[in-house]
């Protein structure tokens, strides 16, 4: 795989990392915010901010989940190993890697993937 190429996709993948752990740390802090004061609130309220507070955990998680991904990707940069499908040993195109950049998966692996979990 190219050299400048994969130099690309590190810097795109290290932005990624860098924004998600920014988007973390800010729904943290909210998360804070409504659990410190939600002593004031009606049961109504209370409720809501339950809610939300599951909310951004879930959000937090499927977050956490990338950015698993995204490390991997850059480990993967580190060993010479990027954009190699683990499936197959062959390699994902440029095009794939471009639209996501931590893809694991050539297209036809990663189809045959999702039809077997649904």
């Amino acid at each position: 795989m190219n050299d400048k190429f994969v130099e690309k996709m590190k810097d795109r993948l290290e932005e990624m990392k860098a924004d998600i752990l920014r988007q973390l740390v800010a729904e943290d802090e909210e998360f804070r915010s409504m659990a410190g004061s939600s002593d004031t609130k009606d049961l109504v309220d209370v409720a809501s901010t339950d809610i939300d507070k599951k909310l951004l955990s879930a959000l937090g998680a499927q977050e956490l989940k990338k950015l698993r991904l995204i490390e991997s990707a850059l480990a993967r940069i580190d060993n010479g190993k990027y954009g190699i499908c683990l499936k197959s040993g062959l390699e994902i195109p440029e095009e794939r890697l471009e639209a996501i950049p931590y893809a694991l998966y050539r297209v036809e692996y990663q189809n045959e993937l999702e039809r077997r979990n649904r």
